[in-house]
């Protein structure tokens, strides 16, 4: 019985803890832009490496932007592709292409980031990802933002759309629970939370910090990892940007392989993270589904767990939907909500296990095989 109470005062924990999270989600006001004139000059970087499917639809929802052409550009920066991702992305006018002229490196894309800032004209960086598309006022949405709020770093929305398959759907929910948590613990101050899809800061802050030196050894965390280096450099100066002008869409992994690989790749930052509040946030989640996991195993030996696990799961289950609802509202995602029991098993099952391998720090990604 030492099990359940262990997991009974976890998910009390962890409940406490969505509670919390959900006043940061209603305290998050949502963002109109105003018809002044635009002033900020900015640079889009994309890093891209074989995106020769995802490249074009991007540069054309970018080429359809509401902000005038001449207050920013767009660098794509092409990571040794093997396929046509940079000849698609030469053929729009508007592009500034630079080649990676880096191998056998650990942070690919952050030496990406790190080479197109580089070549950037603009003092606020965008970053987004070579799979997504950005909504017509999404430059517009952010340069608005950063013109009223004077933020340094400005985390952003983003949309995984996933309406065909069960691992699609699955990611779709996961994704929201994670951009519902990302605005409110911006919000709140509870911790740094970004999405490399969707992310705005100061040029100059970029180098005030010293861009990636100190976290350019580790492969992922070209977001989150700048975000708490450059919010410990300007205290109170991150932002998050709630506005339905500002979401950039993206896709779903399109293999259980694949959506395994991402997840331990997110996962492979947790030891890095110098914040103690989000590690401690980190290690609550993975350790209350991980005793669940335990309960259900142990369940074999004696039947009576079962029961409990099955009523912590539903406890479980109707805490993160109260926290969840009004996320799907304000992303028109309420539908996929009648699928959120179904997804407990499998959501518990791969926390535990991306978890564990993301701390064994091997992936593949890219068709590179990362440690």
């Amino acid at each position: 019985m030492t099990l359940v109470y262990i997991t009974i005062a976890l998910l009390v924990t962890y409940s406490i803890l969505l509670l919390y999270y959900r006043a940061g989600w209603r305290q998050t006001k949502t963002f109109l832009a105003g018809e002044q004139a635009p002033a900020t000059r900015i640079s889009v970087i994309v890093p891209a490496r074989n995106e020769e499917e995802n490249i074009g639809p991007l540069l054309e929802s970018m080429k359809n932007q509401s902000y005038p052409a001449a207050l920013f550009e767009v660098i794509v920066i092409d990571d040794n592709s093997t396929d046509n991702t940079a000849a698609i992305a030469k053929s729009f006018s508007f592009v500034k292409l630079v080649h990676l002229q880096f191998e056998n490196i650990t942070a690919y894309k952050k030496k990406a980031i790190e080479t197109g800032i580089a070549a950037a004209s603009g003092e606020l960086i965008v970053t987004t990802d070579a799979d997504c598309i950005v909504p017509e006022n999404w430059l517009k949405t952010i340069a608005a933002y950063k013109e009223q709020t004077n933020a340094v770093l400005i985390a952003a929305p983003v949309l995984m759309d996933g309406r065909l398959s069960f691992l699609q759907l699955f990611q779709s929910v996961d994704f929201m629970v994670l951009q519902g948590i990302t605005a409110a613990s911006v919000q709140k101050k509870i911790h740094n939370m970004c999405n490399g899809a969707n992310l705005a800061y100061e040029r100059k802050a970029f180098y005030e910090v010293n861009g990636f030196s100190g976290i350019d050894h580790i492969a992922s965390g070209d977001d989150m990892l700048l975000m708490h280096k450059i919010a410990l450099r300007y205290p109170g100066k991150t932002a998050y940007l709630l506005s339905d002008d500002a979401i950039v869409a993206t896709k779903p992994a399109g293999s259980w392989k694949e959506f395994f690989s991402q997840r331990i790749r997110w996962a492979s930052k947790a030891t890095h993270y110098n914040d103690i509040k989000i590690f401690s946030v980190l290690f609550l989640v993975y350790f209350f589904n991980l005793s669940l996991l335990a309960l259900l195993v142990a369940g074999f030996w004696n039947f009576k767990l079962w029961i409990a696990f099955a009523l912590l799961v539903l406890c479980k289950t109707i805490v993160e939907l109260f926290f969840i609802y009004p996320v799907a509202e304000f992303y028109g995602r309420q539908h996929l909500l009648n699928y959120f029991i179904l997804f407990q098993p499998l959501h518990i099952l791969y926390t535990v296990i991306a978890g564990w391998l993301g701390l064994m720090g091997k992936y593949k990604w890219k068709d590179r095989r990362v440690k």
